[in-house]
């Protein structure tokens, strides 16, 4: 008899042969230091001793143990409930969803906003719902659009990275070759996570413009952490050129889930018409409190200063030591090169007590794998200076330095 099964074993082993092999190392808190387990397998993982500082979470904020945002969420669970139970088009639907939206909404400048229960459900959802003929996309957009692009049946054109000129040639292009009426949606992050590096809002919206199609943004590495809260699009004053603003709940928003931002006629489409909202359970009830008092801090409080006066700390610090550290945000690549240095310069600083990931091909392209580094608000001085120390020495040890 055939075998029509999978071979998973030895797709496991090529990719340990190619350096790709990934695998989980638990940890006892989220939060700026932690303890971590070697990866467990299946069985319970055993922490080690020694605590590290964190320099490897989207906890931008650092918001995640704040005794305010768990007291949202205990007591969300407490009178609502632990989870919402149902899709929220059937019982899953609760005022604390709705106080979200509606902080949301406000900080985004729109009518009003969908919370969903991840960021890539509302990706995927938006993308489908809208179902544009042609759909314009930057070539380092997150995953959750790459595949929302391919779900919603349009045709993808894919414009290089942050070039607003190359995204109206290829306008330009479709409308020349195009001889009928085509919806046409450009989409692209507003902070990229691997470069750290930010979309040219306003040259996107101005080709946009130019030839009647939307725009539509992922700001899951802004929300909360620009203008009042919000993001790339407040920080450029782009809200009344935008017509659709996503964003994720689970960075500095220190919960889980992923919003859409836009004007009444959108979200009572994606009310009816996003498959994943339509057929998902609504998010937990504790994780719509808890971001919704998360986005409240960075409001009102001092933690966003405090993330960019820690990311000028620790930029400066790895550039002195002669790293290069692409991007302009809180996300600090330092590039290295060659892939066996960026996981050799990753394991050396996690022996000094620093965890940050080493990021290889082909999730960056080739002769640019490094190690990706973000602090958090959380961290104090002393905190940076042992990450800026821990890659000096690791740094010299490579030979990199």
């Amino acid at each position: 008899m055939d075998d029509r099964g999978f071979d998973l074993d030895d797709r496991v082993a090529a990719r340990r042969e190619r350096d790709l092999y990934r695998d989980l190392s638990p940890a006892d808190a989220v939060g700026e230091r932690a303890y971590f387990a070697p990866p467990p397998g299946g069985d319970l993982p055993v922490l080690d001793s020694e605590q590290r500082l964190v320099f490897a979470s989207n906890n931008y904020l650092g918001l995640t143990l704040d005794d305010r945002v768990q007291t949202a969420a205990s007591e969300a669970a407490d009178v609502v409930g632990t989870g919402a139970g149902a899709s929220r088009l059937v019982t899953g639907d609760t005022m604390v969803h709705h106080d979200l939206e509606r902080q949301l909404a406000e900080v985004k400048g729109t009518d009003r906003a969908l919370a969903f229960s991840s960021g890539y459900a509302a990706n995927v959802g938006v993308l489908g719902a809208l179902a544009p003929d042609v759909i314009f996309s930057d070539e380092l957009n997150h995953a959750s659009i790459v595949d929302g692009c391919r779900l919603s049946g349009a045709d993808v054109v894919v414009y290089d990275h942050r070039d607003a000129a190359d995204l109206w040639n290829r306008m330009r292009d479709r409308a020349d070759r195009v001889d009928r009426e085509e919806s046409w949606l450009v989409v692209t992050d507003t902070v990229f996570s691997m470069d750290g590096d930010v979309a040219p809002l306003p040259a996107i919206c101005s080709a946009a413009e130019e030839f009647g199609a939307w725009v539509m943004v992922d700001e899951a590495h802004a929300t909360g952490l620009y203008s009042d809260g919000g993001g790339v699009v407040q920080a450029e004053g782009c809200e009344d050129r935008i017509h659709v603003q996503m964003g994720t709940l689970s960075k500095a928003l220190a919960s889980q889930g992923g919003y859409v931002a836009g004007d009444s006629s959108l979200i009572e489409l994606l009310v009816n018409e996003a498959r994943s909202f339509v057929y998902s359970t609504g998010l937990a009830p504790s994780a719509a409190a808890a971001a919704s008092e998360a986005l409240h801090i960075s409001r009102h409080d001092d933690v966003r200063e405090s993330l960019w006066s820690n990311v000028r700390r620790l930029r400066n610090g790895l550039e002195d030591l002669g790293y290069e550290v692409l991007g302009e945000t809180q996300i600090l690549p330092v590039v290295v090169g060659d892939r066996g240095d960026a996981l050799a310069l990753s394991a050396g600083v996690r022996e000094r007590g620093i965890v940050a990931p080493a990021i290889r091909p082909p999730t960056v392209p080739e002769g640019t794998a490094r190690v990706r580094v973000s602090p958090m608000a959380t961290h104090t001085e002393a905190d940076i200076d042992r990450c800026i120390d821990a890659f000096g020495a690791a740094g010299e040890e490579v030979g990199l330095l």
